[in-house]
């Protein structure tokens, strides 16, 4: 995004002049970070032992009424950085043992990312993830291509009444579709070091949703429709927290139970998807990182 450019680098397409205002995302062009430090809470394959590098980002263009991380994401608390002092910070904790560069909702800031990661180019030699809600244009995916090593995207829902109610984004599904079938194209299947660390590859995350299983169904299929036997995996997550909610959907003020999360196991279990699948007890506040600006 140049000076004089009208920011489109999300589905919302706000046309807002970041160098001046807030995009619908929350941001001006300058990068702002929440955390830099080693993550222990993701995927074993991407936190491994010493743990992911994780970079969170502040500011996000979905706003989900339920995000955990509502302090950065709505609430856009964080310190701005220039590109350069992200690639220092990519190098550092690359020193500190992380086993990948965890871009955590980078997409309203992608341009400058970029510009980060062609400095430290011939020095970082750890993956780079691309940790996004899933609602992304093609073209800004497509960009990515030689910069990012595996994608971490959500794939939240399948119907337009979430799509809306809960993102303010009804065109969510089609887009989610799109940019996840670009993502696939540019890694291709998933590939793992000896240790089975992931080097390459796309991981579909889904958060179940209580009350909400038909949601959960539909997008589970539709995953298996289009990506299954090229080397996908997915990771069911089970970690909603009821408290971060605003909104009056009478399933949501309560947590995920086990019979709801069993079901959804199962379901992908008979459509033969492999991946991931979360313990219940994720769904606690402890598990939400201090976003206090630690390692900025």
């Amino acid at each position: 995004m140049k000076d004089k450019e009208l920011c489109s680098l999300c589905p919302k397409n706000c046309l807002a002049d970041r160098v001046h205002n807030l995009g619908i995302c929350g941001e001006k062009r300058e990068i702002k970070l929440s955390r830099a430090a080693l993550h222990m809470w993701e995927e074993p394959c991407i936190s491994g032992k010493n743990g992911s590098g994780a970079v969170f980002f502040s500011g996000c263009s979905l706003r989900c009424v339920y995000c955990q991380n509502k302090k950065i994401s709505r609430d856009n608390f964080g310190k701005q950085v220039t590109p350069s002092e992200l690639a220092q910070i990519m190098l550092r904790l690359q020193n500190e043992g992380a086993a990948n560069i965890n871009l955590v909702t980078p997409t309203h800031f992608s341009p400058l990312i970029k510009e980060s990661l062609e400095i430290v180019r011939d020095r970082l030699h750890i993956p780079v993830v691309y940790n996004t809600g899933g609602y992304e244009n093609v073209g800004i995916i497509e960009g990515l291509k030689g910069y990012v090593d595996v994608f971490l995207p959500d794939y939240k829902y399948k119907g337009k009444f979430l799509s809306r109610r809960l993102s303010n984004a009804v065109d969510y599904p089609e887009k989610a579709a799109a940019a996840i079938e670009k993502m696939v194209e540019i890694t291709g299947p998933c590939k793992f070091d000896s240790n089975g660390m992931i080097l390459k590859g796309t991981i579909i995350r889904h958060l179940v949703l209580p009350g909400f299983l038909e949601n959960t169904y539909a997008v589970l299929e539709d995953i298996a429709k289009r990506f299954k036997g090229k080397g996908v995996l997915i990771s069911l997550m089970s970690q909603y927290t009821p408290c971060y909610y605003e909104g009056e959907i009478e399933s949501l003020k309560r947590p995920l139970n086990e019979a709801e999360y069993n079901l959804a196991v199962s379901c992908a279990a008979s459509l033969g998807l492999e991946g991931f699948m979360q313990e219940l007890s994720s769904a606690d506040k402890k598990y939400t990182p201090d976003f206090n600006l630690e390692g900025i």
